[in-house]
C-alpha cells in the first residue's frame, strides 16, 4: 500500500525525548522546504470522534471548523503518520490546510516539531511535555486565540485559523 502522507527524504522516524517516537532532519532542511504533507480521508468532528479517535487516537489534522484530514483504519494509521510532535518552540509551520514547512533554517539531527496552536480548534487541555525553555505547561486547543501565539506564528498558520484570526480581526479593528 502507499503512502498517505508525503515525508521528505531528508527526515527519519526515530525515539523522541517529547513523546515515543519522532521525526527528525537527516540533513539540513532549509526555511519554507516543505518538510511533511498530511493524506488521509476528509471526515467531520462527529465521525471522528465516534468511529476514527476511539480506536486509533489521535491521528488527525483539523482543516476547517467541522472537517478534518485522517486515516479511518488500523491499516493507513501508520501510512499516514508524519510524527512531529508538540513543541512550544517549534521549527516547523503550516502552509494552506495540510503542508508543514520549516519555519528556519533546520540542522541535521533536529526533532522536528509543530505547535498545536498552528491548526487546532477544539475543546480539549492537557498537560505539555515539550520540554522547552518557553513551554506553556498546559496546552488547550483554542491556544491558537492567544495574541502572542498569533504574533510569533505570523504566516505559519493553517489557512483555516489563519481566516479565523484575519476575521477576528476585521470584527475587532
Amino acid at each position: 500500500m502507499f503512502p498517505l502522507s508525503y515525508r521528505s527524504p531528508k527526515t527519519e522516524i526515530r525515539a523522541s525525548q517529547i513523546h515515543g517516537r519522532g521525526l527528525f532532519a537527516t540533513t539540513d532542511i532549509a526555511k519554507d522546504e516543505i518538510v511533511a504533507v498530511k493524506g488521509g480521508h476528509i471526515v467531520d468532528r462527529k465521525t471522528l470522534r465516534q468511529q476514527i479517535a476511539p480506536p486509533l487516537g489521535p491521528v488527525e489534522i483539523q482543516i476547517d471548523e467541522d472537517l478534518f484530514i485522517a486515516p479511518v483504519t488500523e491499516e493507513e494509521r501508520e501510512l499516514s503518520m508524519l510524527y512531529s510532535n508538540h513543541s512550544c518552540n517549534p521549527n516547523l509551520g503550516m502552509r494552506g490546510e495540510i503542508k508543514f514547512v520549516a519555519m528556519r533554517d533546520i540542522r541535521a539531527g533536529e526533532e522536528l516539531t509543530h505547535d498545536w496552536a498552528m491548526t487546532d480548534d477544539d475543546d480539549y487541555s492537557v498537560e505539555c511535555k515539550c520540554g522547552a525553555a518557553n513551554c506553556r505547561k498546559i496546552l488547550t486547543g483554542k491556544d491558537w486565540q492567544r495574541p502572542e501565539l498569533q504574533k510569533r506564528y505570523a504566516g505559519y498558520f493553517s489557512a483555516y485559523l489563519a481566516d479565523r484570526i484575519a476575521r477576528q480581526a476585521m470584527l475587532a479593528g
